[in-house]
């Protein structure tokens, strides 16, 4: 597979990284919006070529693009590289709302080519052994969630302060998947939070509702801290997951009886390289297989996630 990054911030450097220890993945070209930083990241990590046009960079000899720029581009860029019949890793959000994410689908699915957003949380080996323990009983039927994500940035230049930022978008996505991942589909979404007047929602806290009378608790902020671990609650118990959730690696199972009182079995995984090889082993894997989506982020899964994420958008007032 020969990938070509669009993007050569933070978290692109990570993935660059990672596809290196991906077998049957090679980079071959990158672009950013100077030349110089794209020079710069290409002789980093051994890529033979880079430049400051991302449509130059489509066309030439790449099978796939990972797209690691602001999420304001994401849909162009998306919809540009899926039109030209490349396969697409979308870092997250892979749209500004529903709509843009299940126009993308539709371009993949005529264009023929592989789409996901890069939830990478949902590669995560914790996860995989999450879903596994949660599924064998370990808590009981999962009753309630909660999940936050919140830590002050500085208000500088970057594309968070920027029309099209959202902390939701970028942080709350996080806890509104891990309960669509265990809980489904809400019926009711109670949400409040602070937009600004340039239309970024700096903050967000919301409750969704199950009509089975199950719940998740959520929040996000990029002006203030908020704890970031999450838990699952059971009929039979809990499980609490460590600070960083999205990328945790241990998670412990906590189970309560009156004989015996609480009792705690504890489950670690081993991180790969930053984190992002098991996602980009598994999109390699699925692409080179012929697929057109990846089974654990499916395109309708996620315009799911995006519907709900757009009703606690649409509940945030203007302050």
């Amino acid at each position: 597979m020969r990938w070509g990054i669009a993007g050569t911030g933070g978290i692109s450097q990570q993935v660059a990284a990672d596809l290196s220890l991906v077998s049957n993945a090679t980079i071959a070209a990158v672009s950013s919006r100077h030349a110089e930083t794209a020079q710069k990241f290409a002789r980093t990590f051994s890529i033979p070529a880079h430049g400051d046009d991302y449509l130059s960079m489509l066309d030439s000899d790449i099978d796939a693009v990972y797209i690691g720029t602001p999420q304001v581009t994401h849909f162009e860029y998306a919809r540009e590289a899926l039109s030209r019949g490349r396969h697409v890793l979308c870092e997250k959000p892979m749209g500004l709302n529903a709509v843009e994410v299940r126009e993308l689908a539709g371009i993949a699915a005529k264009s023929g080519v592989f789409l996901m957003e890069a939830m990478w949380m949902k590669f995560n080996p914790l996860y995989l052994r999450l879903q596994e323990v949660i599924g064998g009983g370990a808590i009981g039927e999962v009753r309630g969630i909660r999940a936050s994500f919140g830590a002050p940035f500085p208000e500088d230049d970057s594309s968070r302060w920027k029309p099209g930022g959202s902390s939701l978008l970028d942080q709350g996505i996080y806890p509104v998947t891990l309960s669509h991942m265990f809980l489904g589909t809400p019926s009711t979404i109670t949400a409040a939070g602070l937009r600004r007047e340039n239309g970024i929602d700096v903050s967000a806290n919301f409750t969704l509702d199950y009509r089975s009378g199950t719940f998740a608790h959520g929040a996000s902020s990029m002006v203030n801290f908020l704890d970031q671990s999450a838990s699952l609650s059971g009929t039979t118990g809990w499980i609490t997951m460590d600070a960083g959730f999205w990328f945790a690696s241990q998670f412990t199972v906590h189970r309560f009886s009156i004989e015996t009182g609480e009792t705690t079995e504890t489950f670690q995984t081993k991180r790969e390289g930053n984190a992002y090889v098991p996602m980009l082993r598994e999109v390699t894997a699925a692409i080179l297989d012929g697929k057109r989506e990846h089974a654990l982020h499916s395109l309708d899964e996620t315009a799911r996630i995006f519907d709900t994420l757009d009703e606690i958008r649409r509940q945030i007032k203007t302050y």
